[in-house]
């Protein structure tokens, strides 16, 4: 494996965890360039048919497990959420429209289970996530949101 800093062309394996789900494999590594010796960490996983997102016009792209990553990472910036529990939340989202979808899958339905996600992990990025995927054109739409998030949240604390 190539160090992403010098371009060693080798690392050494530091530690390798099996995910939870058992489909990804984790590997902490270290560049072998004592220059550099840098700490990286790679991700392993089945290689399987690309699962097609059909999007609100009609067009077809490849899912990218990638793209929902930085998705959830930018939902959930400057929050008190770890690394760990984005990983969680986006392997959780992969593995289920894998599972649920063959070949296509509506855009819509990931950005549902996002939103699910979120709401459970933490308010704020739910929020962040949503006016962004329902395009809130104004506060009004947010303030709505907002108010709905808070009805369920004490419905849940009183109930």
């Amino acid at each position: 494996m190539n160090c992403p800093y010098c371009h060693t062309e080798n690392s050494r394996v530091i530690e390798s965890r099996t995910n939870e789900d058992g489909a990804t494999i984790r590997r902490r590594r270290e560049c072998v360039n004592e220059a550099c010796g840098r700490r990286f960490t790679t991700y392993e996983r089945v290689e399987q048919r690309p699962l097609m997102v059909i999007k609100k016009d009609a067009k077809r792209e490849e899912f990218l497990y990638d793209k929902l990553y930085r998705g959830v990472t930018k939902a959930c910036e400057k929050r008190p959420i770890s690394t760990e529990q984005v990983e969680r939340v986006v392997e959780g989202i992969a593995q289920s429209l894998r599972i649920d979808f063959e070949q296509e899958v509506p855009s819509s339905v990931i950005g549902e289970r996002v939103m699910n996600a979120l709401k459970t992990l933490d308010g704020v990025a739910y929020v962040r996530f949503a006016s962004v995927y329902r395009e809130f054109r104004d506060v009004e739409t947010l303030a709505k949101e907002v108010l709905s998030l808070l009805t369920e949240t004490s419905d849940k604390i009183s109930g």
